[in-house]
């Protein structure tokens, strides 16, 4: 059974959430937050598996919660949500250790989907989507005179290879066709690649990707 942690300001929108997850056989609601603080000390007491983080409240917002949750309290997964499709705080979300994002107004099914998703160690961001985000709020953002941080050290070529098809928004199948290499070869790269850059999940090395400059904004 995966146990999720509802996190948002309106308590209509947690009824509906709480409503949806209830139903299905493998999830069920362990408590409700109305805001970023109550989410912290609810995390602390409960360890969700899941915490569906809503990114606008008052007081402690989406993010800062966010990071207190991932950096505290190992093996509490955060999916964050917004109302807004294109929204800094989603980058911001992410950079806080947030695992994945999706738009409040996705399906049912969607949803319940994300929220396994996250469980399993995955971004519940659609890598397409996720690229989008990053380009825009990442590498648009920075000014001009801003110097792009230096690729990170230690990469093979290998390595550095697969990071900028990450970047790319490919998964490993793909990774391993375009690379004509088996899915667990790539496996093992993306493991040590992840290791060497200190991420844990594919949404931070997009992130690594784009403001290390191996990859541009539309690409």
């Amino acid at each position: 059974m995966i146990t999720v942690l509802l996190v948002d300001d309106h308590a209509l929108v947690r009824t509906g959430f709480r409503l949806m997850l209830n139903a299905q056989p493998d999830l069920t609601v362990v408590g409700e937050a109305a805001d970023g603080a109550e989410a912290v000390q609810l995390s602390r007491r409960l360890r969700p598996d899941v915490v569906l983080m809503d990114l606008h409240m008052p007081g402690m917002g989406g993010v800062e919660a966010t990071e207190l949750i991932t950096g505290e309290l190992e093996g509490v997964r955060v999916l964050a949500l917004s109302t807004f499709d294109l929204d800094e705080n989603v980058v911001a979300a992410l950079r806080a250790g947030a695992d994945g994002f999706l738009p409040k107004d996705v399906s049912p099914e969607e949803l319940v989907e994300g929220v396994r998703v996250v469980h399993r160690g995955e971004s519940a961001v659609a890598p397409r989507l996720l690229t989008r985000l990053i380009g825009t709020f990442v590498r648009a953002a920075r000014p001009r005179s801003e110097r792009v941080p230096p690729e990170p050290a230690g990469l093979t070529d290998r390595e550095r290879e697969i990071l900028v098809l990450i970047g790319r928004g490919r998964s490993n199948a793909e990774i391993a066709a375009e690379l004509d290499v088996s899915p667990s070869t790539v496996k093992n790269h993306v493991t040590s690649l992840f290791s060497k850059i200190e991420v844990r999940d594919r949404a931070q090395a997009v992130i690594v990707a784009y403001e290390a400059g191996l990859i541009s904004p539309g690409e």
